[in-house]
């Protein structure tokens, strides 16, 4: 599509009047009420407002790009406003605003509107473009301009095997039209222009284009996320992330290049101790980043839901329950709001993010639709992970089976095919094929383990607490973490309460190492060490990873005995756990006697500090 499509000579004011920011609005949104383009002037107005109260969209060098995407547009449509004497428009630059162009988008904006409006976001950055629409002395003067500029570009393949100044960026901003795309194209000009191989994401309305691979972080120097949006963060864990708003991203690329390429950030450590960095393994695609995706996005329901329930039980075990003598009304407040809510969300975000992560956003509904069936019908984490799977892959067969439908129905798809088809063919499944049988299933493995023997626990606890410390943080501990993650969902806390606590000991056992045996270690490990009493008590067993890879064979098999020994003693106690975090943060908050727990997580720790002491060598350094 091209640009003149959406810009024609009915939405083009030449002079436009009045000195204020409002003036400028109220003009374009009457042009392009007046083309017929709206539904709803008033609705599409506060829209526009609501968006310049985010941020300016007065972009400096005279621009200004008012946007909106809602259901009050009737069609598609860009209307291209000037002023020759200027408008205040609290530009990033402070200069006045003298060409202005009012994107209107309709909620169901298929991707050919978006790429001729990001497209124009692109001919904006040019000067001689802007020099010539200034000086244009007619409606079709202005549509011939821009015609002239609308070029598409192809996307180029980047080799960036050989590369030594390679830097990654993202962009997004919050409605995904325009200054997406200009904080693209403005970094990628600017890094061509200082011999700076760049590749660009754009997170804007129709999706994340351009998408960086696992290989192409690993592989940069740093990262740049200019955006003033959500941006999957995760997959940047380690390195340099120089963050900043969508609009630096075009009025100051010269700035980010420079500082990404001198590194002059701060390493991104990730939103969870327990997590790895997804950039720097390889093969972790296909159904572990899907699952991963599903997972960290559940967690903060069952972390801040876990807790509060436990701070409930804090005022007695049936503290919530109005007919019992220690009826207490905040601890049913704490009840309702974390076990009855959030834990009830817990399965249909899992669903709905594995979904998304598969199917994009066409598969969110789906899949939260799936795992709501399947927590109400017993089928629980398990169910959820397969409702989550299943919605991913249908959307993406309905994706590929409604590809032959005509263009002019493309806006439709993701706001009435997609959806609806989405959702009845993963309820049906759900609910005729996979709940019964997955609900048999899901509840005999939980009556085996609410049923282990003595002997059966601790076995179970020696092995999930054991793993927690072989990788500390990769796909071993990720098992153990998922495995105690999906059995809180289904009622049983004590193997999390075991992974929780096997994963505090290999930081712990390196800070008593590194304290009582100084001659096994260098002065810089000694101090790295002390480090990790910060560590393993905040639950970061990741702390202990230098020492493990410099001496794996003494390092990890001593964290680990001494992780299985804490978590088979945590399940001899009979220890539970409702959030999965560990650190002193939740000790105090565990089911069962939180001093044996915290006994449990020593014992272990001292267990593997002493066996470091005795198979490491002493150290040729001299000590200091």
């Amino acid at each position: 599509m091209r640009i003149t499509e959406l810009l024609t000579q009915e939405t083009i004011l030449l002079n436009i009047e009045g000195k204020q920011k409002l003036d400028a609005i109220n003009q374009l949104v009457d042009l392009l009420n007046s083309a017929g383009k709206l539904t709803n002037k008033e609705e599409y107005k506060e829209a526009i407002l609501k968006r310049e109260e985010q941020s300016t969209t007065g972009i400096g060098e005279g621009i200004a790009i008012p946007h909106a995407k809602t259901k009050a547009v009737k069609t598609p449509a860009i209307a291209f406003g000037r002023s020759t004497s200027g408008i205040d428009y609290e530009s990033l630059d402070g200069q006045p605003a003298n060409l202005f162009f009012m994107i209107a988008a309709p909620d169901g904006a298929n991707n050919t509107h978006l790429e001729a409006l990001s497209r124009l976001s692109t001919i904006l950055l040019k000067e001689d473009a802007r020099a010539k629409l200034l000086a244009a002395k007619t409606k079709l003067e202005v549509v011939e301009i821009i015609d002239s500029y609308d070029v598409e570009e192809e996307e180029v393949e980047q080799n960036i095997a050989d590369k030594k100044n390679f830097i990654v960026a993202v962009t997004a901003c919050p409605t995904g039209i325009a200054h997406t795309y200009m904080a693209a194209d403005s970094l990628k000009a600017k890094a061509a222009e200082l011999g700076v191989d760049i590749k660009v994401e754009t997170n804007g309305s129709g999706g994340a284009k351009n998408v960086l691979t696992s290989e192409e972080i690993e592989n940069a120097t740093a990262v740049i996320v200019a955006a003033d949006t959500k941006v999957q963060m995760e997959r940047f864990k380690g390195k340099h992330v120089l963050e900043t708003p969508v609009a630096d991203g075009i009025r100051k690329p010269q700035e980010l290049i420079e500082k990404a390429l001198k590194q002059e950030a701060p390493v991104y450590q990730g939103g969870s101790g327990s997590s790895s960095r997804e950039s720097s393994e390889k093969g972790k695609t296909g159904i572990y980043k899907h699952l991963m995706n599903g997972v960290s996005n559940m967690l903060p329901f069952v972390v801040g839901g876990g807790i509060l329930i436990a701070i409930c039980f804090m005022f007695g075990y049936n503290s919530f329950k109005p007919e019992d003598p220690t009826y207490n009304q905040f601890a049913e407040a704490l009840m309702t709001i974390g076990g009855t809510n959030a834990f009830a969300l817990l399965v249909p975000v899992l669903a709905a993010f594995i979904a998304m992560s598969i199917a994009d956003r066409p598969g969110f509904a789906p899949g939260m639709v799936g795992g709501m069936i399947a927590a109400s019908s017993g089928a629980g984490f398990l169910g959820g992970l397969i409702a989550g799977f299943l919605a991913g892959y249908v959307v993406v067969g309905l994706k590929k089976v409604l590809s032959t439908l005509p263009q002019a129905l493309e806006g439709i798809k993701t706001i009435l095919l997609y959806p609806v088809l989405g959702i009845f063919i993963v309820g049906m499944l759900m609910l005729y094929v996979i709940n019964d049988p997955v609900s048999n299933i899901n509840e005999g493995l939980t009556n085996w383990l609410a049923g282990l023997g003595t002997a059966n626990a601790v076995l179970l606890g020696i092995v999930v607490g054991g793993m927690m410390a072989i990788d500390m943080g990769g796909p071993i501990n990720k098992s153990a973490y998922v495995f105690g993650t999906g059995l809180i969902a289904n009622g049983v806390y004590e193997p999390m309460a075991a992974i929780m606590a096997g994963g505090m000991v290999p930081p712990l056992a390196i800070a008593l190492a590194t304290t009582f045996f100084r001659n096994k270690f260098t002065k810089q490990e000694r101090d790295a060490g002390t480090t990790n009493y910060i560590m393993g008590l905040s639950f970061i067993t990741e702390g202990a990873i230098p020492f493990a890879a410099a001496d794996p064979l003494r390092v990890i098999p001593s964290v680990a005995i001494g992780a299985a020994i804490t978590g088979g003693l945590s399940m001899f106690f009979n220890i539970g756990l409702r959030a999965p975090h560990g650190g002193v943060f939740v000790i105090g908050l565990v089911d069962g006697n939180w001093l044996l727990y915290l006994l449990s997580i020593v014992i272990g720790s001292v267990v593997s500090a002493v066996l470091l002491g005795v198979l490491k060598k002493p150290t040729q350094q001299k000590n200091k």
